[in-house]
């Protein structure tokens, strides 16, 4: 790899040497993020998971919550994914989970469907047992207190890289860049390239709702030219992509790539197979329709017939959201009747998840603005 040329990616991203199969699927929005527990004993400082899943026990398939073997099949085929990341959280810590839903996705998909773990823990057992389940690659998560020769206390992590060599998996390393570190990574990144790990992977460096306050404690500052990255971090990993005499392809992911790239083109592919066909699709994934919402004591059902009669809709052009008390349609049929009823309505632009994350909603009713006193 050594006198491989930089590729460019979108977002400052970019890398030497070839892409793992898993990083080529999330840049496509073709693999689906599974996130099998909050908890973990590791504790990093720089850890971005959020509120609701950090040290807690829950399981999520990208957005939508797991509560049954289904839950995970119904949002691989939402998303027309072609692979799975597991993530935690630390995934090994809940390893009978993982294991199950391994074999649960090989068998609903086939060989085919690629799965990588992303792990803090050097556990040779217990990737072992996965790689005979069929997990197709492993993310070791080095702590920055280890980066260095990997002997000592990083031994466990050099162990483990050599060995998985022969349980036919890839094998890949994946870090953040702290700035203050570009001597100690460098120094990691020579001592992967001798044990000839498959690649590197390095993210930037974060600011996110867990960890702000630490971060800043630390004295790390947010880049305003660069969203929620921290100074710093984007040049380092730059510099060391670039790094002469590794062998090993690197990869340097930025947080704008995986928001204005992956999360968005996994959002197109969403709204292309889920999204009512009464919505608009905008280019950044999102989706674009008309919502009435029920009174506080209105029949839902009841509002949907009216509606359907006002605006002379037939069952494909309308939906009825019961858990959310509300009728949906066109932006187009909304407009046409809004004045006319006595219900909430509204504009909506949202996510095409399973959470439904709303972006921004127009009223186009007086009974939507509040004080409105119909029923």
């Amino acid at each position: 790899m050594e006198n491989e040329a930089i590729v460019p990616l979108p977002m400052a991203s970019s890398h030497r040497g070839a892409l793992s199969t898993a990083c080529i699927q999330c840049a496509e929005g073709r693999k689906m993020v599974l996130f099998v527990t909050g908890l973990c004993r590791f504790r990093c400082f720089y850890c971005p998971v959020s509120p609701t899943r950090n040290q807690k026990d829950v399981t999520y398939a990208n957005e939508r919550p797991v509560h049954c073997d289904e839950d995970v099949l119904a949002e691989v085929r939402a998303i027309g994914a072609s692979g799975t990341g597991i993530t935690g959280g630390d995934p090994l810590g809940s390893i009978d989970r993982v294991e199950h839903y391994v074999r649960l996705l090989k068998g609903a998909f086939g060989p085919e469907h690629h799965i990588h773990l992303y792990t803090h823990e050097p556990n040779a057992e217990k990737l072992r047992r996965l790689a005979r389940a069929g997990m197709d690659e492993v993310r070791l998560h080095i702590p920055h207190y280890l980066w260095g020769s990997l002997e000592g206390d990083g031994s466990a992590f050099r162990h483990v890289l050599e060995e998985a060599s022969t349980w036919g998996i890839r094998r890949g390393v994946e870090i953040p860049v702290l700035p203050e570190k570009e001597a100690e990574l460098v120094h990691l990144l020579r001592a992967l390239d001798r044990i000839g790990v498959d690649f590197v992977n390095l993210n930037e460096l974060e600011f996110s709702e867990t960890n702000e306050e630490k971060l800043h404690a630390r004295g790390y500052r947010v880049d305003v030219r660069n969203g929620w990255g921290v100074q710093g971090s984007r040049a380092v990993a730059q510099r060391i992509v670039r790094t002469p005499g590794l062998r090993i392809p690197i990869h340097y992911c930025s947080s704008r790539f995986k928001d204005s790239v992956q999360l968005r083109q996994r959002l197109i592919r969403r709204a292309e197979r889920m999204a009512p066909s009464f919505a608009a699709r905008t280019e950044d994934g999102t989706v674009i329709y008309g919502i009435i919402e029920t009174p506080l004591r209105g029949n839902v059902a009841r509002l949907a017939e009216r509606v359907a009669a006002l605006a002379g809709l037939d069952r494909e052009t309308y939906r009825v959201d019961f858990d959310r008390r509300r009728v949906e349609l066109s932006e187009a049929d909304l407009r046409r009747v809004a004045t006319r009823l006595r219900a909430p309505a509204f504009v909506v632009e949202e996510y095409p998840t399973a959470d439904a994350l709303e972006v921004e909603r127009e009223p186009v009713n007086r009974a939507a603005f509040p004080g409105f006193g119909g029923t």
